[in-house]
């Protein structure tokens, strides 16, 4: 029985994950409407940072307590669907959608849960994917829209075609075959963790001189840490 308690340990904190990604979705509806002090967007942000939590929680008591599952391993990528596609992809089009002229254009925001589904689908067969990944892992395109968001709320609208063009070449990311270095820390040697630690820092750096943007950068910068590092292994 014991036992049994244990191994729903990470499927629970899993579907905390889920329901949060849930709230964020709610949240983006209300973008501009003010709730127990914060704007909807804000609250958008908050939830997927909560369900980014999650998602490190579950797997690290996963481990801890070696209880995988099958069924937890898809449920995981369930989960990120939805608080890291879905949730982004609603905040972006309520700040879009208003402000766009041709609102057509804000429905491309689509993409970025229809290409962060295959890029979870291709990770979920693929076994090369443990200490690396191909493309950009799903969080990664929840954070660089946090960053978006702080972007917009701090400088204003920058009009719809930029956003699109983002969104287009952000979603291709996670379905394209860069190889990405994983953050998570098997142990916290500096020589094995230099880029590690250098995106760390580099993220507290942009966030304390541009605020929420400064995630937009750090993902950026991610992205051009990994394609170098691939031209010099080529090379």
């Amino acid at each position: 029985m014991i036992r049994k308690l244990i191994s729903c340990i990470p499927n629970t904190i899993t579907c905390l994950n889920l329901i949060s990604g849930c709230l964020a979705v709610m949240s983006a509806f209300h973008c501009d409407e003010t709730m127990s002090g914060l704007k909807g967007a804000d609250w958008t942000c908050i939830f997927i940072g909560l369900a980014a939590v999650f998602d490190f929680c579950d797997g690290a008591s996963a481990r801890l307590l070696h209880a995988y599952s099958a069924v937890g391993k898809e449920l995981d990528s369930l989960a990120d669907l939805v608080s890291f596609g879905v949730a982004p992809a609603m905040l972006m089009f309520n700040l879009m959608h208003p402000e766009s002229q041709h609102q057509w254009l804000t429905y491309t925001v689509l993409l970025i849960p229809a290409m962060g589904a295959l890029r979870l689908a291709k990770f979920n067969i693929d076994d090369s994917q443990t200490t690396s990944f191909k493309g950009l892992p799903i969080p990664g395109n929840a954070i660089f829209w946090i960053g978006i968001y702080g972007w917009i709320a701090r400088y204003g609208y920058p009009g719809t075609a930029p956003l699109v063009i983002l969104i287009i070449l952000i979603s291709l990311s996670m379905v394209s075959r860069i190889n990405m270095f994983s953050l998570k820390f098997k142990n916290f040697d500096l020589s094995e963790n230099f880029r590690r630690y250098a995106i760390i820092l580099a993220a507290v750096i942009f966030v304390i001189i541009y605020g929420l943007s400064g995630l937009a950068w750090t993902i950026i910068l991610y992205i051009l840490i990994s394609l170098m590092a691939r031209r010099k292994s080529a090379g």
